[in-house]
């Protein structure tokens, strides 16, 4: 049984957060040089009272126009800002979106690898004649996690959600996958507080991160060194793995979406894998580093371009918390 990716929509929030206006929190922060070596002028903020289910039903109406409701057998819900602990914020989509009710649903907490699990986890439903249509949503409001003062990591998150239709097909669209997990580095990038093991604590103190930036035990810490070297290790790897589980090269494939996590580890990636200029993306300067969102917002761009058509193959890859890591290709 093929799966092949049908439509893909979008959203992303009206409050703009421009690097002019991070400029002006913090001394010494140089809007140019950040532009430069992230590839990031502005990023979109959720609304106040503005949550990642709001992202994803906003972005499951783009894509279900002039579609029938009734033809999504399975809603995936892909996020690490959950609306509540329970119940599923699948479910809830499934009604406020009108779908039927036998439409099965279920979250996944996956952030930069999301995207690609999620398409595996579609792909599977369709072989074993589970689903013949997907929503696969992938939305986060990451910035909800980070601290005010947090100056590094404010200037590379934003929040965004685009949402998947992956039905059944003749055709091959997705290929096979290549997949793995680190946990021993789930320290590196991770919110200590707010989960059971260590509940949030309105009194935690702040730390500072030794860059200039302050963040407590309630918002994301991340060791940018750790999560560069696990990065530039294990995507190199995963690429040479999926190229050789689908009998391809990289002169097979017609263009390349990686995650788009920041522009200066991005490039160093495809220096090091060997991807040429014209077959490679990299476009997060009016999104940022939107976690889940960004390989399906990239798809989407390019499509809509026409810098991808029908008949194309495209590798992408996602990368990051957990360790986790994917990538798959998928024809167009």
């Amino acid at each position: 049984m093929n799966a092949v990716i049908q439509k893909i929509g979008v959203y992303l929030p009206e409050t703009v957060l421009t690097n002019d206006a991070l400029a002006r929190e913090f001394e010494d922060w140089n809007s140019e040089k950040v532009e430069k070596r992230a590839g990031i002028r502005e990023r979109h903020v959720a609304g106040e009272n503005e949550t990642a289910l709001d992202l994803a039903e906003k972005a499951c109406r783009d894509v279900l126009r002039d579609e029938d409701p009734e033809s999504v057998d399975f809603v995936i819900l892909c996020t690490q800002s959950p609306e509540y602990y329970l119940p599923t914020g699948a479910c809830i989509l499934q009604d406020r979106l009108g779908l039927s009710v036998r439409t099965g649903a279920l979250d996944i907490s996956l952030g930069c690898s999301g995207f690609v699990y999620g398409l595996a986890l579609a792909k599977s439903f369709m072989a074993s004649d589970t689903a013949d249509r997907v929503l696969l949503v992938t939305s986060d409001v990451m910035t909800r996690h980070l601290h005010p003062r947090d100056r590094a990591n404010r200037t590379i998150f934003g929040d965004g959600a685009a949402a998947t239709l992956v039905g059944r097909s003749d055709r091959e669209g997705i290929l096979n996958f290549s997949l793995g997990t680190d946990g021993s580095g789930f320290r590196n990038l991770i919110v200590p507080n707010g989960g059971m093991r260590h509940r949030y604590d309105p009194d935690a103190p702040d730390i500072a991160d030794g860059f200039g930036g302050t963040r407590t035990d309630n918002h994301l810490y991340m060791n940018g060194p750790e999560i560069f070297n696990f990065t530039i290790d294990a995507v190199p790897k995963t690429v040479a793995d999926v190229l050789e589980k689908n009998e391809m090269t990289l002169e097979d494939v017609d263009y390349v979406i990686f995650h788009q996590a920041n522009k200066y580890m991005v490039e160093y990636l495809r220096k090091k894998i060997g991807i040429p200029h014209e077959k490679f993306y990299l476009n997060m300067l009016y999104t940022g580093n939107t976690v889940s969102a960004t390989i399906p917002i990239g798809l989407n761009d390019v499509m809509k371009q026409g810098i991808v058509k029908p008949g194309d193959t495209v590798l992408v890859s996602g990368f990051g918390v957990g360790y986790s890591w994917g990538a798959t290709i998928i024809k167009i």
